[in-house]
């Protein structure tokens, strides 16, 4: 009796791609598996079968091979005559079957049992280093400027005693006897396969036989190392600075982590920041408020700019320079100063400054608006409440 195409055991083309076959191959397992069916006397016969095709169609080689000779290609060791793989004998206790069965219980249930998918799953032990923060504290003056910052970073780094390999004098290791090099071993459960990672290697899939003193067969050394970190002009809190391959040193030859520098800039005595634009709150004499004049005002470079008052100027009363605040971390101009004007009231007074007060009080004449203006809506208010 010839045997059923594997391609139609399966339900798709001879063109299919290996993701099609695999998906059709999760659809025919759970379709005919043998707990599935418990009244069809044929079910293990058909779960076999299906098994059988995964197993040849998902192998690049053997796929190319039944392309072209069919089910010839492996009967009485194939047209090379190499012998190897017989789809005729898959079964339970078969490797073959089992191997194709692990494939799709990996992928269906791996996530669920702390599997990698998509490729992730790192060979030879070989593992990427940890990411690094550093948290760096800048004036808002060296934010202004920008600098250049030497940090001490404590990490790990690649022993240089074995070069990274964990094997004294830099010897590489081998092969995990229990895995093979794999990493994993499998246990045979029933119809399932069941992958652990193997307890030699601890999923490396290789094992230092003598291990590096220095080290201890870790393959990196805990050391301080000292960085120059370039500040730009323009940081501000929050701002990430990204040191590539300077974080945790990788394992077994894998590649390093990255730094990453988080800018905190203090806050300063005069000056107020938001985002590019600077504040500063300036104390003005009532009488250079009420006749006008000139102030000195602070520059956060460190220079000093005279600005007129204009007479007659209330409190709060902001006054802009332009591009005098910081400049831009992605270029452009720079922001603006604003000078809040806070008119104060003059204390300890003398006598003859209270005598001049009060014959400037009694001349009579309204030089308060805003007073004015106020009571004059105040006393519309009271004028309501009592009609």
């Amino acid at each position: 009796m010839s045997k059923r195409d594997f391609y139609e055991v399966l339900g798709i083309a001879k063109g299919a791609s290996e993701e099609e076959i695999k998906k059709a191959y999760r659809t025919q397992a759970k379709a005919t598996h043998p707990d599935r069916n418990r009244d069809d006397p044929e079910a293990e016969g058909k779960f076999k079968l299906v098994n059988e095709a995964y197993d040849c169609l998902k192998d690049p080689q053997k796929k190319a091979a039944y392309d072209q000779f069919g089910h010839a290609a492996f009967e009485n060791g194939g047209p090379g005559g190499g012998g190897g793989f017989r789809p005729g004998h898959g079964g339970q206790g078969d490797p073959n079957f089992g191997s194709a069965f692990s494939d799709v219980f990996e992928d269906l249930f791996g996530e669920f049992m702390g599997g990698q998918r998509g490729g992730q799953r790192r060979r030879g032990g070989a593992s990427r280093g940890s990411d690094l923060r550093y948290n760096l504290r800048v004036t808002l003056e060296e934010a202004f400027q920008g600098k250049q910052e030497t940090i001490t970073v404590p990490g790990s780094v690649q022993c240089e005693a074995c070069s990274g390999t964990g094997a004294e004098g830099g010897a590489q290791p081998a092969a995990c006897p229990t895995c093979s090099g794999m990493g994993k071993v499998r246990a045979q459960q029933g119809f399932f396969t069941i992958e652990r990672t193997c307890p030699t290697c601890a999923g490396r899939g290789q094992v230092v036989k003598n291990p590096c003193k220095t080290c201890n067969g870790a393959t990196r050394v805990t050391k301080e190392r000292r960085l120059t970190v370039n500040i730009p002009a323009g940081v501000e809190t929050g701002t990430r600075i990204r040191l590539a391959g300077e974080g945790e040193a990788g394992v077994m030859g894998g590649p390093n982590g990255d730094l990453y520098i988080f800018i905190e800039v203090e806050a300063h005595s005069i000056f107020e920041r938001e985002g590019v634009d600077l504040h500063c709150r300036i104390p003005v004499p009532m009488t250079a408020a009420a006749l006008g004049g000139e102030i000195e005002a602070p520059l956060i470079d460190g220079g000093r700019s005279r600005v007129k008052v204009p007479a007659g100027v209330q409190a709060g009363k902001q006054l802009r320079l332009r591009e005098k605040g910081m400049p831009s971390l992605r270029g452009g101009r720079r922001g603006d100063l604003y000078l809040e004007l806070a008119v104060e009231t003059p204390v300890n007074l003398t006598a003859r400054q209270k005598e001049l007060l009060k014959e400037f009080e009694e001349a009579g004449k309204d030089n308060s608006p805003g007073h004015s203006d106020f009571f004059s809506r105040v006393k519309s208010f009271w004028d309501g409440m009592t009609g």
